[in-house]
């Protein structure tokens, strides 16, 4: 298929919610889009395809990466829509990206901005374009505003981006070889609250929306705050990630711990493995994610259940002893040398080998802070 057949492939817009009104949408709609994109609709996509010089099926396969649907040849595409599949195609065109490549940044460039635009219309701006004065609608209120905050949220989301994407490059550039870049080993660990079921049936949606944004928050900046990778939310659980043993037993430890002290929320329990992850799309997949998600499941109330992989690296960088026997043997063979007896910041305590579901047989071991510290 070619850029001069108009029927090769299906055409597309941002599907209802992603930002491009219909034709016959109010003219309110049509100021504010041509304000956020900076250009009025001037193409068909057939017409954007072929001044991009893209085939429309290819045209049509970055679009639907994006997230636009379909939208047949109505006029709504703008000089932005044109260029961008010009940069896309030229990266393939001069070979620094293959087109697999390239549809997975579309898709993963969409789904990410997508979800972050309909949290920032959403939690931000219904709140910020409430009616100052008594006979002012939110539509009169709304095209301002957004002119005024444009510029700014567009800057600083280039600058997020851009500080997000030297902290992802430096940990792949340190991994041991060109095999690790793909498929690290990094450990994985779910923190889930307790009886999440239960409080959606109790609680008003108004109240449960907000415990969950606690939570989220909560566990956003924890995790953020020791080092830790947020991988993503769902709810009642969050997916996190860390290329250090102690870091990551110190990140699920403190979300137990601060939990616990919040009266609001309910108990957690915490999983965590240890191996080789493959990374695709900001997100992790393999055996490692899966053995933390089934001990999260099988974790007691405010605890922290590891594998036998995790406990081994914590042993071995001595973040833990091999066993609270050998420490106290240590500790007190140090002191009656007069020398520091070894500290230790985390403890581990083997747990009953069990079935796990797809896995065989685990030796979860209890993750805890060490007596006095």
């Amino acid at each position: 298929m070619t850029a001069d057949d108009p029927g090769a492939a299906a055409d597309i817009r941002p599907a209802q919610g992603d930002g491009l009104p219909e034709p016959g949408d109010n003219p309110l709609a049509i100021r504010l889009e041509q304000l956020i994109l900076g250009a009025e609709r001037r193409y068909t996509p057939f017409q954007a395809a072929r001044t991009a010089g893209v085939s429309m099926e290819l045209a049509s396969r970055f679009w639907r990466a994006m997230g636009f649907a379909d939208i047949g040849q109505a006029k709504a595409l703008t000089e932005a829509d044109v260029l961008a599949l010009r940069r896309l195609a030229g990266l393939v065109e001069a070979g620094l990206l293959s087109e697999a490549m390239a549809i997975q940044v579309a898709r993963s460039t969409g789904q990410t901005t997508a979800r972050l635009a309909e949290w920032q219309i959403d939690s931000f701006l219904e709140g910020l374009t409430e009616p100052p004065e008594p006979g002012m609608t939110r539509t009169e209120v709304t095209y301002p505003l957004v002119e005024l905050l444009l510029p700014e949220l567009e800057e600083f989301l280039v600058y997020v981006w851009r500080r997000q994407l030297a902290a992802a490059t430096g940990r792949v550039v340190q991994a041991a070889d060109d095999e690790e870049m793909v498929d690290r080993r990094l450990v994985v660990g779910f923190a889930d609250l307790v009886g999440f079921t239960r409080l959606t049936r109790r609680m008003e949606e108004e109240e449960l929306g907000e415990l969950v944004e606690a939570f989220e928050t909560t566990a956003a900046d924890l995790v953020a705050a020791r080092g830790g990778r947020l991988v993503k939310t769902l709810g009642d659980e969050v997916l996190f990630a860390a290329d250090d043993a102690g870091v990551a037993a110190e990140i699920a430890l403190r979300l137990v711990e601060t939990m616990a002290q919040d009266d609001t929320m309910p108990e957690l329990r915490v999983g965590m493995a240890f191996g080789t992850v493959t990374t695709r799309m900001g997100d992790v997949f393999g055996t490692t994610v899966n053995l933390a998600s089934r001990l999260t499941s099988i974790a007691p109330r405010n605890a922290v259940l590891v594998d036998g992989a995790l406990a081994e690296e914590l042993i071995r960088t001595a973040e833990a002893p091999a066993s609270e026997s050998e420490a106290a043997a240590a500790a007190e063979k140090a002191q009656a040398a007069g020398e520091e007896p070894p500290v230790y910041r985390f403890g581990l305590q083997p747990m009953y080998q069990r079935p796990v579901r797809g896995l065989g047989v685990v030796e979860p071991w209890m993750l805890g802070r060490r007596t006095g510290r």
